[in-house]
């Protein structure tokens, strides 16, 4: 069933021409001129309900899957849709599940092609005809294109064993986790494509959470003495894992000899980047309840641990805290990589700003971050421009991880349930809370947890698909219409087959842009790649870009029409010096 139509008006941008009646509908709004985001999930037909596999044993696990991937599977210019799936828990039978699975059994994870191309929104489940039967205990999805062939493939993090899903290039995905190598098997949750040698493929890190068995459950309590989920301080912290892509659909383990496992962690959120500078690719990890991790990139292969000294391990109390979610992003328009992620209740997320030669300061409170998030524990998260106006937004997915008092007495079987936010860059260093005015799809509870992030409706205006816990996945389209103008890239590599990973681009302005082209951040999930750029109300029509790509080369591209999206290949572009 359509969302929407679209055409393309004078400026280039597209634009929902079906009616607001429509849009009124799924709303439950009596006027939009305050909505932000719509929830469209039913009439864009995604139907998934998330499957956890409680059985009232309140097994760990349970409550921390899953993410959500957006990637173009079919190359067919649209965001399509990967969804992680559970099942049931230490070796219980489904008739004891507190939610019966809205899917016949086995269960698998589900993959939905966007229809985009064919005038509307609307998304059809292809996953038997793709292939796809990842019937492990889903946590997270990473989407890139590893073997350079020009179709993405996924890399799927369990509870128990990952998989490597190959694109076939047909619309078929192929198993070839045993002969890539990759088949971590510890619990993992998020993971990370980076070309960490810059040799032009893609390499793999995965982030590894703690040691959990169903053979030695420990049992916890809460504050009432209620049982209760157990922290992750009660179980042994894992290590991480990285891989190196050797250019032949295998990879290497460099996980010791890259220095990567030299710390232990409890790993739950990756994001990469260049935080120093040095044009070298870098790894952020967020772990829950310990130190986190910055490993520099040394250019010879190996990484060193400098989140102490370079301010990003604890917050400014010199405390470890909960992280789950994060991502990097230039919020503050000077041009370097800062960082933000969510935590558990009562410590608040937090905002780290980098000085530019990759040292931090913990600037939360002051940047009004931290008492709206007091009460809530956030998952998937990260940095867009909601209202294009050119500074980068805040979302953030909530759900908590111990039972909430007031709804365990009102008898709700899964009490972990919270309301979303958002945040708006107020374009002077400080953010402000627009959840209330973003619409009803903010006045839903639910126990969210993995959020991508991009365009699905290829209006110009990034949107969200949030994956809950034993929930329904949803879909939020941006409608803002505030009349700002926009310009999205596409970064591809000089053979033209995939996304560059780790390019940034300024967008020349009155003062320049910066964005990266990752998928990597949020917690668990995958994002689009391209990138977005609001440019308000008032600018040139044509634009000016300038490249770093992931080699260090730099590059120009010029006349740039706003309203549109640009495919920018290296090397095709003016060379431009340091």
């Amino acid at each position: 069933m359509s969302v929407a139509r679209f055409r393309r008006t004078r400026s280039g941008r597209r634009r929902h021409i079906p009616l607001l009646s429509a849009l009124l509908a799924f709303s439950g709004q009596a006027s939009l001129a305050a909505d932000i985001f719509v929830d469209a999930t039913a009439s864009a037909g995604l139907r998934f309900e998330h499957f956890n596999g409680m059985s009232g044993e309140l097994y760990f696990p349970e409550m921390m899957g899953g993410g959500v991937a957006l990637l173009d599977f079919d190359g067919d210019d649209d965001l399509d849709v990967y969804l992680v799936q559970g099942h049931m828990l230490g070796g219980k039978p489904v008739s004891a599940a507190t939610f019966e699975p809205a899917y016949p059994l086995p269960l698998t994870d589900r993959l939905y092609r966007n229809d985009l191309d064919k005038g509307r929104l609307g998304f059809t489940d292809v996953t038997e005809s793709a292939g796809i039967a990842s019937t492990g205990y889903g946590m997270g999805v990473a989407a890139a294109d590893y073997d350079n062939d020009g179709h993405v493939d996924l890399y799927v993090t369990n509870y128990g064993a990952n998989e490597l899903w190959r694109n076939n290039g047909d619309g078929t995905f192929r198993n070839v986790t045993e002969k890539a190598g990759v088949g971590d098997s510890r619990w993992s949750v998020s993971a990370s494509w980076v070309d960490y040698d810059r040799d032009g493929f893609l390499d793999l890190y995965v982030g590894n959470y703690v040691d959990y068995s169903f053979e030695n459950p420990k049992p916890c309590r809460s504050s009432t003495s209620a049982r209760d989920y157990c922290s992750p301080l009660v179980y042994e912290p894992q290590v991480d894992s990285l891989f190196r892509n050797r250019g032949d659909g295998t990879f290497e383990d460099v996980s010791v000899a890259s220095g990567i496992r030299g710390a232990f962690g409890g790993a739950l959120g990756v994001v990469a980047a260049d935080f120093n500078g040095d044009r070298w690719p870098d790894i952020y990890v967020a772990n829950d309840g310990v130190a986190n991790q910055l490993w520099i990139n040394d250019g010879k292969g190996r990484f060193v641990n400098d989140a102490v000294m370079a301010g990003v391990a604890v917050n400014m109390d010199g405390s470890p805290e909960a992280s789950m979610g994060v991502d990097a992003g230039d919020f503050d328009g000077d041009g370097d990589e800062d960082l933000f992620m969510t935590h558990l209740a009562r410590e608040t997320n937090t905002l780290y700003i980098n000085d530019g030669k990759g040292w931090f300061e913990d600037r939360t409170v002051a940047m009004g971050l931290a008492n709206p998030s007091f009460a809530f524990t956030g998952f998937g998260t990260a940095w867009m421009d909601y209202d294009r106006d050119g500074w980068l937004d805040l979302l953030v997915v909530n759900g908590a991880v111990t039972r909430i008092e007031e709804q365990l007495m009102a008898g709700d079987p899964y009490p972990l349930k919270q309301l979303n936010q958002l945040f708006r860059n107020l374009g002077d260093g400080r953010y402000t809370e627009v959840s209330g005015q973003a619409g009803s799809s903010f006045e839903a509870s639910h126990v969210s947890r993995g959020a991508a992030f991009g365009d699905i409706d290829q209006d110009g205006a990034p949107d969200v698909v949030i994956a809950n816990n034993a929930g329904p996945a949803r879909v939020l389209l941006n409608i803002m219409d505030n009349g700002h103008d926009w310009i999205g890239l596409r970064l591809v590599t000089s053979d033209g087959r995939r996304d560059a990973y780790g390019a940034r681009v300024a967008l020349e302005a009155d003062r320049p842009l910066w964005r990266r082209v990752r998928a990597d951040g949020s917690y668990a999930s995958s994002n689009d790649p391209r990138v977005l750029f609001g440019l308000g109300k008032e600018g040139p029509a044509r634009r000016s870009a300038r490249v770093v790509w992931p080699d260090g080369a730099e590059e120009r591209f010029t006349n740039l029409s706003t309203g549109r999206y640009h495919l920018l290949r290296q090397g095709r572009g003016t060379e431009s010096p340091p």
